[in-house]
């Protein structure tokens, strides 16, 4: 398990690289919705190897948000480009 976890964890350092470093809007936009995906994931794997069960409660929040905020960002591009 610890094995995983470091792996998401270097999946959202470099997902926060490309936020800040991505050479186009779509690439941040990717990384946001793999910082969602991986922070589920994460709270998952913590929610098995806790024993806490509200942390399932919490991933469930956090993917919902996710594809919220994935919708949302995706709106407000589209609005961007017919300025």
């Amino acid at each position: 398990m610890m094995v995983l976890t470091c792996l998401l964890l270097v999946t959202i350092m470099v997902g926060l690289w490309r936020v800040v470093m991505g050479p186009s809007r779509i690439d941040r936009l990717i990384a946001v919705q793999l910082f969602g995906t991986a922070g589920t994931a994460l709270l998952l794997l913590l929610s098995q190897t806790q024993r806490i069960p509200a942390l399932l409660d919490a991933a469930l929040i956090l993917a919902l948000l996710a594809a919220l905020l994935s919708a949302a960002l995706v709106q407000y591009m589209r609005g961007d480009q017919h300025d």
